[in-house]
């Protein structure tokens, strides 16, 4: 069985390796990715999805902090901010409320009432 540790290493690894951020973002900011492109779009998608799954995941796994290191919102931000991912976005909500369930699991096993 793997530890909380175990896990949060892995899932910080496979987030870290398909994060649009630090490669992606600075072609668009250079103009040689155009914002709308489909490549880009099935990027974000595709990590949006990874990073639902590895939440989904860490219900059962990580106790509030481990969760807290997972929060999407300040990557979700950048995101939105350099006009790449809509606000809006399906996957973005899915990933939200995959976040906001995680917290609340972990709180429940730690017996911290949600907030």
């Amino acid at each position: 069985m793997e530890s909380p540790e175990q896990f949060l290493d892995r899932a910080m690894k496979l987030l870290q390796r398909s994060d649009p951020i630090p490669k992606l973002l600075p072609q668009v900011r250079l103009g040689r990715m155009p914002k709308d492109s489909p490549a880009l779009t099935a990027i974000l998608d595709s990590w949006l999805e990874a990073f639902v799954q590895v939440l989904k995941d860490a219900q059962a796994v990580l106790d509030v902090g481990g969760v807290l290191r997972l929060d999407p919102n300040p990557r979700i931000a950048v995101l939105v901010e350099a006009g790449v991912l809509p606000e809006d976005h399906l996957h973005v909500k899915s990933l939200r409320d995959a976040w906001s369930d995680a917290l609340r699991a972990a709180q429940q096993r730690a017996g911290v009432p949600a907030s």
